[in-house]
């Protein structure tokens, strides 16, 4: 039995190093390669660089009309996004009437910023200056590869209007095609009192789809398609904020966070060893655990790491410990009055629980709050505290006891201090 119980636990000690060394090195066995934490995890804004937008709608509507409005506003804006490949945008409404655009890792950050501030009404202009229709008459807009005369694919710009689109726009093409001046068959489209496409009309279109041909690459085909499609707000909406962070200064921040981590880690786990002697060293073991399970959560889930993160991340842990230390104290107590170390160790977690678990719940239903109604750095905030306190409950009470449980049954041992008594 005891050996059993010996191989079980250096069985865990070994996974527990293992996960360790792979979470800070990485490692590549053959084929299969494990990433290192710092490779795998997302970046937030603040750490990985970026930018940030805050956006105002110019309305005097309110209530659900307004609500409306916005969540109409965030889907176009989503679309531009898109638009810039970039993995993972933060998109939210703050209040009633703004909208948080947070873009991290954008390599052209002036391009992002010009894309997302395109906030007036898309117009389809003729020659003489006469709007034909609107962005709100674009069902569609993709950029894609056509075969032209000469037999190679080229990229274009394919439209799909809708039905009261497809009419007027019928009619402009069967008014501009016969004309024989090329200046004179030009349809500009305009964004933001800026000409972003001025094709020519070589053929009347009835069907309501069209193409755009010109001397573009994919790149600039695609680029053009996300400003048609998502050209369109329902409402004007204002630039009040805008910052780039550049990534040196997140990285740096970075660096300096995971020291500090380091540096308090270390500091706890010498705190529960000299403390509590044997359970300090098995706690020390469970808060390992602990971070691997935070850890790996984040990776699962895809959540960005960011500053605040990495404070609720240090917080988090502060609860493990916590849990940890009520536990104890318990089975000290216990000890005290002349119980056996399994029946202390039984007796402690019982008596410790409610606490562990008040404490615990109280901290997780403010951790949810902040995710649910915070936006950017707060919901970074939030998400990893309750990430931290469930995998901070599943090694305190689970995980801690369980490993003590296979010390005593290893050593038979009798000597209390070696339990901190």
């Amino acid at each position: 039995m005891r050996l059993k119980n010996t191989i079980i636990f250096f069985i865990i000690i070994a996974l527990v190093f293992f996960g360790t060394y792979a979470a800070i090195n990485g490692i590549e066995i053959g084929k299969a390669k494990i990433p290192s934490v710092k490779e795998s995890i997302d970046l937030g804004l603040d750490l990985a660089g970026g930018v940030y937008v805050v956006l105002e709608a110019q309305t005097d509507i309110q209530g659900p009309e307004l609500q409306k409005i916005m969540e109409q506003s965030k889907a176009v804006i989503s679309e531009r996004v898109d638009g810039l490949g970039v993995s993972e945008p933060n998109i939210v409404i703050e209040g009633n009437n703004r909208i948080r655009i947070e873009l991290a890792g954008v390599e052209d950050v002036q391009e992002a910023i010009n894309m997302i501030g395109k906030t007036a009404q898309l117009k389809f202009v003729d020659p003489e200056g006469k709007e034909i229709l609107s962005g709100k008459n674009v069902k569609g807009s993709e950029p894609q590869y056509q075969k032209m005369d000469n037999g190679v694919e080229q990229p274009v710009v394919s439209l799909e209007f809708d039905k009261e689109g497809s009419k007027k726009f019928a009619e402009a093409t069967r008014r501009l095609a016969p004309k024989t001046n090329d200046m004179e068959k030009i349809i500009s489209i305009i964004l933001d009192d800026q000409v972003i496409s001025s094709p020519v009309v070589n053929a009347v279109i009835e069907d309501g789809r069209a193409v755009i041909q010109g001397d573009f690459t994919i790149e600039e085909a695609g680029r053009l398609a996300t400003l048609i499609r998502a050209g369109s707000l329902p409402v004007e909406m204002k630039e009040v904020q805008s910052s780039v962070i550049g990534p040196t200064l997140g990285l740096e921040a970075l660096d300096k966070s995971i020291n500090a981590a380091a540096i308090a880690i270390i500091i706890i786990f010498l705190f529960m060893v000299i403390i509590y002697k044997l359970p300090g060293l098995v706690a020390d073991i469970s808060l390992t655990i602990y971070i691997l399970l935070v850890l790996l959560g984040m990776k699962g889930l895809g959540v960005k790491l960011t500053l605040p993160g990495i404070a609720g991340l240090i917080l988090s842990i502060g609860m493990a410990v916590d849990a940890n230390v009520l536990i104890f104290e318990r089975i000290k107590e216990e000890l005290r009055v002349g119980k056996s170390i399994r029946s202390s160790i039984d007796a402690g977690f019982k008596r410790a629980l409610s606490s562990v678990l008040d404490s615990n719940i109280t901290t997780l239903i403010a951790g949810v709050v902040l995710y649910g109604f915070g936006s950017g750095s707060i919901k970074g905030f939030g998400v990893t505290l309750v990430l931290g306190i469930i995998a901070s409950m599943i090694t305190a009470v689970f995980i801690t006891k369980h490993l003590l449980k296979l010390i005593v049954n290893m050593t038979n041992a009798k000597n209390t201090k070696l339990y901190g008594a």
